[in-house]
């Protein structure tokens, strides 16, 4: 009689809000935005600049890349015109708009704007040899599409040249036609793709003449094992009759990143010198810290580094020689947006707690340090050229993304209007009358401290006991702990009459290196022991029924749910994994190695995290679930693991998707997946 109540109390609300799922998987509670273009028009109002960029056409090629139809704007002759006849990607203009430099093919093109001609920059033939643009590797990892630059005198353009040539190759077969028609023979796409310990691409950094239109290859060191993701140049500097010619900027790491190296390069000499280097010896080196660095004009330099157990801003003289800590321990800096040399003002993001962002202007020379934001969430600013005006959008639990003009001068901040809300969509949420997201703390029997929230379910009744599905990610350097505007499928799943959580455990970001680098060289194990934790954790409170838990995730979540359900002190009855990594020599290098290094070293940790080797542990019911064209987490991992089931006989469920990739978003998957979910819940959970 107990389970069929529940059931039936389960299924209430679905009455109640009977579209719900279908309205939050549509975006229908997704706050409206202000792209970056239209932040700029506020801003700078006339940015002054002839030319610039716009696109139509657009296909996507893989998770940030895409080919489309670019056009050159003519903003004094209202023209526009097509580049290099289409389906091009990642065009940038030079700075003294004479230049517009795109890819397409695998080869780089520049379009020049005085005379409306098209030179080819390289002519490769060979489809092995990428000019310009990111291969699968490093877009996915490295968070890049375009591996160019032009010098600030617009007279050199600095290029990665990658050779994939030794990379092996990945195959999959599609069942259905681009349009989604059923085929007779499947199709087969392939894929570069280099597994943990397998050849990378050979990477160099080439600069080419635009004037002489010749290309010379810096000299970069002997170990051909190492990553370019990243490419700039410092200032040019005229001091009297002396004029020092801006250098190309390098960021170089082995393979392992535990090394970094910024290398400066004379682009027609070729020559290379070591500007700065960082090694960890705890982990690894967050190669992404480069994105926040500030070249002064004197080529002195603002960079933000772990060397002191926190992500902080250093300041740099121009012999690559630290002169002091510009920011103070305790909390990490999580983005720079500029630096105003004439009043020595660095402004900045701040993670002031694990779950928040602040931003802050400090004067270097003064020592003040001026809140730029105030409300409780997450705040990120973009500012104007001159760093006197920003736009803060901002967000929390209960607002929807809000974006405010503010203007800052002499250490004070100026209100000037509100540019966007979404106010009415907040409105429409609350008369749903849904129970907000709580967060909460707890002590593991370690002693560490863990962050997390709650969803109690719609009508909650603190005698009743509810049952748990806890969400996480778990991966390194991730959080899913934050105090943002979140309405997603753990809504739902709290209407339906489950108690929600998610728990950041060790690994997870905004809380020092020591905390991120906890899970080096071991992934799965110690994020599994703090799962443990928080289900243990969640026992305890009076309105949990501790027999009724279920653990999820995608990607690596869904790998960190097969671990944990693997463990012998497991408390779960039972999991749901989405695009489950399963065993991590069959993952990618760059992430995997970034993090466990490669399996010739380090044989125990991938062991230590091979599902397939221990498939006979798993505890509980599962439910797995694959996109059969997943070019990121192969559906090979999947399928490896479900053989090692079958040999161990354990029983489980599955899902697959034919012609889907990592997110499972084409046709009408997505949807079908939390519907399928829904169900396996309702089994598994109301029916025991």
């Amino acid at each position: 009689m107990k389970r069929y109540f529940l059931f039936a109390f389960l299924l209430l609300p679905a009455l109640v809000q009977a579209d719900l799922l279908t309205d939050i998987l549509s975006g229908e509670y997704k706050p409206k935005t202000m792209s970056s273009r239209e932040q700029d028009s506020v801003l700078y109002c006339d940015t002054g600049k002839r030319y610039s960029l716009d696109y139509e056409n657009k296909k996507q090629l893989f998770r940030r890349s895409f080919v489309a139809d670019w056009y050159v704007v003519d903003n004094e002759k209202h023209t526009r015109k097509l580049l290099g006849g289409g389906a091009v990607r990642d065009p940038q203009i030079s700075p003294n708009g004479k230049y517009i430099a795109f890819a397409k093919g695998n080869n780089i093109y520049l379009y020049k704007t005085d005379f409306g001609t098209e030179v080819a920059v390289t002519a490769d033939e060979n489809p092995n040899i990428i000019n310009g643009v990111a291969d699968w590797l490093y877009e996915e990892e490295f968070s890049t599409t375009a591996l160019y630059a032009f010098s600030p005198d617009s007279k050199q353009l600095a290029f990665v040249r990658l050779d994939e040539t030794e990379v092996p190759t990945f195959y999959w077969q599609n069942f259905l036609s681009e349009d989604g028609k059923r085929l007779t023979y499947p199709r087969i796409d392939s894929l570069r793709y280099p597994k943990a310990g397998e050849p990378n691409a050979k990477a160099c950094v080439c600069v080419y003449d635009v004037q002489y239109k010749s290309i010379k290859t810096m000299q970069t060191g002997d170990d051909e094992k190492v990553y370019f993701p990243r490419l700039g140049w410092t200032n040019r500097i005229e001091q009297g009759k002396e004029v020092k010619e801006a250098e190309l900027a390098i960021l170089r790491l082995n393979r392992d990143q535990t090394k970094m190296d910024v290398l400066l390069a004379n682009p027609k000499s070729t020559v290379s010198r070591t500007f700065y280097s960082e090694q960890s010896e705890t982990g690894w080196v967050d190669y992404s810290s480069w994105d926040e660095w500030q070249w002064l004009s004197d080529n002195r330099l603002v960079l933000v580094s772990e060397r002191s157990g926190w992500r902080q801003a250093f300041l740099y003289d121009t012999q690559g020689m630290l002169q002091r800590q510009l920011t103070t321990d305790g909390h990490d800096i999580t983005a720079v947006y500029g630096f105003d040399e004439k009043t020595q003002t660095l402004f900045f993001q701040q993670a002031t707690t694990p779950m928040t962002r602040q931003c802050f202007a400090l004067n270097i020379k003064k020592n003040i340090l001026t809140p730029l934001t105030d409300n409780n969430g997450i705040h990120s600013l973009r500012f104007s050229d001159d760093m006197t005006r920003y736009i803060d959008r901002f967000e929390n639990i209960e607002t929807p993304a809000r974006y405010t003009l503010y203007k800052y001068a002499n250490g004070k901040v100026q209100k000037e209007k509100d540019l966007l809300n979404n106010d009415a969509l907040a409105a429409k949420w609350k008369t749903l009358r849904l129970n907000p997201m709580e967060f909460f703390s707890f002590v593991t029997g370690r002693g560490d401290t863990l962050n997390g929230w709650m969803l109690r379910p719609q009508g909650f009744d603190a005698a009743k006991k509810y049952p748990v599905v806890m969400l996480q990610y778990s991966g390194p350097e991730s959080q899913r702990v934050l105090n943002q505007w979140r309405k997603n499928w753990e809504q739902y799943l709290a209407e339906q009459g489950f108690l929600v959580v998610c728990v950041d455990g060790r690994g997870t970001g905004g809380r020092g290196t020591a905390f991120r680098h906890a899970t080096y060289m071991e992934l799965g194990q110690k994020e599994a022991e703090d799962q443990i934790s928080a289900a243990l954790y969640l026992q305890t409170l009076p309105f949990v029924d501790a027999k009724r838990m279920c653990i999820g995730g995608w990607s690596y979540g869904g790998f960190e749910t097969l671990m944990t359900m693997s463990q012998p002190n497991s408390p779960f009855l039972c999991g749901i994994a989405i695009a489950p990594v399963t065993d991590y020599r069959l993952y990618d290098s760059a992430y995997t190695e970034r993090y466990m290094r490669r399996p010739q070293v380090n044989d125990r940790g991938y062991r230590g995290c091979s599902l397939p080797d221990m498939a006979e542990n798993l505890k509980g019911d599962l439910l797995l679930v694959h996109g059969l064209s997943d070019d990121n987490v192969h559906a090979q991992q999947t399928m490896l693991y479900v053989d090692a089931l079958v040999q161990a006989g354990k029983q489980f469920e599955m899902q697959i998707y034919p012609d889907d990739n990592h997110f499972l978003k084409r046709r009408a998957n997505y949807e079908h997946l939390h519907r399928r979910i829904m169900k396996f819940l309702e089994r598994e959970m109301c029916n025991k």
